[in-house]
C-alpha cells in the first residue's frame, strides 16, 4: 500500500463499519456519493472495512468485518487481542492512503479508538450515528471533542445534545425510512413460498452478531416450539446476514420444523410485508419493522457480567427504539430475566391472534416514522452531502463542487 502524495485528483473516503448493520448504511451512503460526486462532474475512491453490501458498492475491506463485529463486555473479552490488532491495521492504512475525510459508522468501541489516532494527523473525521450517550454515560459526550469533526445523528433530538457539550451534530434521518419509498410486496413472498393468505407467518431476527445470534436463537427456537405447539400452521421467516447464515443455516436445519431462511434486501421486504409479527432482538432491526409497519415483540439478553455493568451505567427506561421515541411503551420489550421462551411466546401470541393489538401497534409505528419524518432528501443523501462538504473544506478541486 503505497501513500497518496499531494492533492487527490478524486477523493478518497475511509469508511469503517463496524457491523452488520453498519455494512448497510456504509452501502447507501457510498451510493449516495458516487451519485453526488458524479453530479458535478466528477468521481470518487473509496477503501476501508465493510462488509458485503459495502464490496457491492465498490469497497475492497481490509479485513473480514467478523473479526470486529462484536459486542458485550465478556464477548469482547476473548476478541481483544485481534481487535487491537485490527485498530492498528485500520490507522495504519488510514495513515498511509491520507484519504480527503475517514467516515466511521457506529461501532464506538472501535471506530472512536481509531479516530482520535488519526484525526491527531490532520485528517478530518465525520463519525455517521450518533452514539447514543443520552442514554448512558451523558458525561463522556465531551471526549467527542477531540475526536470527530462531525457527527452525523439518526434522530432529531440528538443534536442539541452533542451541541451543549461542544460537538458538531447535524441530523440526517435513520436510513431506515430509505426503504419505506419501495415497500414489499407480501402477496408475491407467500405465493412464492407456498404460504396461504390466511396463514400466520411470524418473522424471527435473532440478530447479525454472531455472539448475539448464538446467544438469542436457542431462546428464541424454544419460543417457536412453544407458539407451534398453539398454532400449527405457523410459517416461520429468518432473514439473515452473510456472516452469520451458515450458522443459522446448521441451527434451523433441526428444528424438525420449516423455517424460510431469506438474506437479500428486497426479499426481506417483500417477507416483512407478508408477516403477521415479529419477534426481534434490540437495535436497528426494530426501525426496520417499524417502518414496514410490523407489529414485534423485542427481547435481548447479555452475560450476568454485562448486565451488572449495563444496569449501573444506562439512563432511559426503553432498549427499544420506537418506545424511546415515542416516550412511552408501544412495543412489549422481554430483557434479561424476562426473555425467556415461555415469555415470549405468550407475548409473540397475544400478537398473532389479536388484530386489535396489531393494530394498535401499527398505528404507533406510524407514528414514529412520522417523527422521524419522510419529506425531503434521503437520509444517505444528506449524510453524504455533509461529508462531502467537509472533503470541500480541504481538497476544493476534489470534492466535485
Amino acid at each position: 500500500m503505497s501513500a497518496r502524495t499531494g492533492p487527490p485528483t478524486r477523493p478518497l473516503v475511509f469508511l469503517i463499519a463496524g457491523e452488520p448493520s453498519g455494512d448497510a448504511l456504509g452501502a447507501k451512503l457510498m451510493a449516495a456519493l458516487k451519485i453526488q460526486v458524479a453530479a458535478a462532474g466528477g468521481s470518487i475512491e473509496f477503501a476501508g472495512v465493510g462488509g458485503e453490501r459495502m464490496a457491492a458498492e465498490g469497497m475492497h475491506s481490509l479485513f473480514p468485518l467478523a473479526d470486529i463485529a462484536v459486542m458485550g463486555l465478556t464477548e469482547v473479552l476473548p476478541r481483544l487481542p485481534v481487535i487491537l490488532r485490527r485498530i492498528d491495521h485500520t490507522v495504519a492504512a488510514v495513515l498511509a492512503l491520507r484519504p480527503a475525510a475517514v467516515v466511521t459508522i457506529d461501532a464506538p468501541s472501535f471506530c472512536f479508538r481509531v479516530a482520535a489516532k488519526v484525526r491527531r494527523k490532520g485528517i478530518p473525521v465525520v463519525h455517521y450515528v450518533a452514539p447514543q450517550l443520552w442514554a448512558w454515560r451523558p458525561d463522556r459526550a465531551r471526549k467527542l471533542v477531540g475526536r470527530v469533526d462531525h457527527l452525523l445523528a439518526l434522530f432529531p433530538f440528538e443534536p442539541a445534545f452533542f451541541r451543549k457539550v461542544g460537538v458538531a451534530c447535524s441530523y440526517v434521518g435513520h436510513p431506515v425510512l430509505e426503504d419505506a419509498a419501495s415497500p414489499g410486496n407480501g402477496a408475491r413472498f407467500r405465493a412464492q413460498h407456498g404460504i396461504g393468505l390466511e396463514t400466520p407467518l411470524l418473522i424471527v431476527l435473532p440478530g447479525s452478531r454472531a455472539g448475539v445470534v448464538r446467544r438469542m436463537l436457542p431462546i428464541f427456537a424454544a419460543a417457536v416450539a412453544r407458539l407451534r405447539s398453539q398454532l400449527a400452521n405457523l410459517a416461520v421467516v429468518i432473514p439473515t446476514v452473510a456472516g452469520t447464515h451458515d450458522h443459522v443455516a446448521v441451527v434451523v436445519s433441526k428444528w424438525g420444523t420449516p423455517a424460510t431462511l431469506v438474506r437479500d434486501p428486497e426479499t426481506k421486504r417483500d417477507a416483512y410485508a407478508a408477516a403477521t409479527a415479529a419477534l426481534t432482538v434490540s437495535g436497528t432491526a426494530t426501525m426496520e419493522l417499524a417502518v414496514a409497519g410490523l407489529p414485534m415483540v423485542v427481547a435481548y439478553r447479555v452475560s450476568r457480567m454485562s448486565a451488572f455493568f449495563a444496569r449501573r451505567l444506562i439512563e432511559v427506561r426503553h432498549i427499544a427504539m420506537p418506545n424511546l421515541i415515542l416516550e412511552r411503551t408501544l412495543v412489549p420489550e422481554l430483557v434479561q430475566e424476562d426473555c425467556t421462551p415461555s415469555r415470549l411466546a405468550e407475548a409473540v401470541a397475544m400478537l398473532l391472534r389479536d388484530p386489535a393489538q396489531r393494530a394498535a401497534q401499527q398505528g404507533g409505528l406510524a407514528e414514529v416514522c412520522a417523527r422521524l419524518g419522510r419529506d425531503g432528501p434521503s437520509p444517505s443523501s444528506r449524510a453524504a452531502r455533509i461529508i462531502l462538504d467537509l472533503v470541500a473544506t480541504r481538497h476544493p478541486a476534489a470534492a466535485g463542487s
